[in-house]
């Protein structure tokens, strides 16, 4: 079967200016480094790591809305990576987004039925009757009540924002779906209830979903596989389960240990490790930064099946 969407070899960077000399002179900054990354049909990803890591510009780059400066992007197989806007508009329909801040992803000035119904309106779908009353219904399959289609994203709590943006995102019935920390602005209780409604929708619609968090707790109740993201690398990936209990990679070790625990017990034997201390166990790392062309290559090599982490190889 064909994956819903693959990243292969994907990478950024941006132009840094040296402040030093009067001549300007440019390096260059790379956020994000040789990604390879599968999200099959019907399956939830996590992408984890610090912030900085490089994951929401490799969730951005995705959905083409940064431009990735190598590698290649496949929509249901179809390479999408230099499509012309033109070409691209049928497949923005099964690619959309939930933003990690609500309330500055929906327009103030547009009511939650106008919100919703938008994408509906871009995309040509049905009279604008027929439109309003998709949105009303989205509105109620997310957990608000059709009343709420006339009021505007201020008089909402940030719970009801984020399912308005999920109501959004989904009302054109797209294959894949970005969520990039919807529930990191959320209490507790709101939280597990966004994360109950994704599990509901994506088991009732076959959705793909790759759920951009630093939120292992969150992460771990709702996806299938985990990639894990440091330096703008992916340096372990792994079905979800075997990634906390069989971690490989000293970062993942790492992200593992700072898990908050109940029992006391548990803390005692956890290991809290400065970044210093991670990147003397990654020698590459030191280089990477600098920019200096490093001896060891980076590799992801195989540790059981469907289990890979990143070592140096000569």
């Amino acid at each position: 079967m064909t994956a819903a969407l693959e990243l292969r070899g994907l990478c950024k960077s941006y132009p840094l200016r040296d402040p030093n000399g009067w001549l300007p002179r440019y390096r260059e900054l790379r956020v994000v480094r040789d990604v390879d990354l599968t999200v099959e049909s019907n399956s939830i990803v996590g992408l984890v790591g610090e912030s900085g890591s490089g994951k929401t510009t490799t969730g951005m780059m995705a959905l083409r809305l940064t431009e990735p400066t190598a590698g290649r992007i496949l929509v249901g197989g179809q390479d999408i990576t230099r499509m012309e806007a033109a070409a691209l508009k049928p497949f923005r329909a099964k690619m959309q987004v939930v933003f990690q801040d609500s309330y500055s992803a929906l327009d103030p000035m547009f009511t939650l039925a106008q919100i919703v119904a938008e994408p509906l309106h871009v995309h040509g779908r049905g009279s604008a009757r027929e439109q309003t009353e998709t949105a009303l219904d989205w509105l109620e399959r997310v957990g608000l009540h059709r009343s709420y289609g006339s009021r505007y994203p201020h008089e909402l709590s940030g719970g009801q924002r984020q399912r308005v943006a999920i109501a959004r995102a989904l009302v054109l019935r797209p294959d894949v779906l970005i969520a990039d920390e919807p529930t990191s602005a959320l209490d507790v209780s709101v939280k597990a209830q966004i994360i109950n409604l994704l599990q509901d929708l994506q088991a009732e619609m076959g959705l793909s979903i790759l759920f951009i968090s630093h939120d292992l707790s969150v992460v771990r109740s709702l996806t299938d596989k985990v990639a894990v993201m440091f330096n703008g690398r992916i340096v372990e990936e792994a079905a979800t389960e075997d990634i906390f209990i069989r971690p490989q990679h000293p970062y993942t070790r790492s992200l593992l240990d700072a898990i908050p625990v109940l029992n006391p017990r548990d803390r005692r034997d956890r290991v809290f490790r400065s970044r210093e201390d991670l990147e003397a166990d990654i020698p590459r790392l030191s280089a990477v930064a600098t920019g200096l062309p490093p001896a060891p290559t980076p590799r992801l090599i195989p540790h059981g099946p469907g289990h890979r982490y990143e070592a140096l190889v000569q």
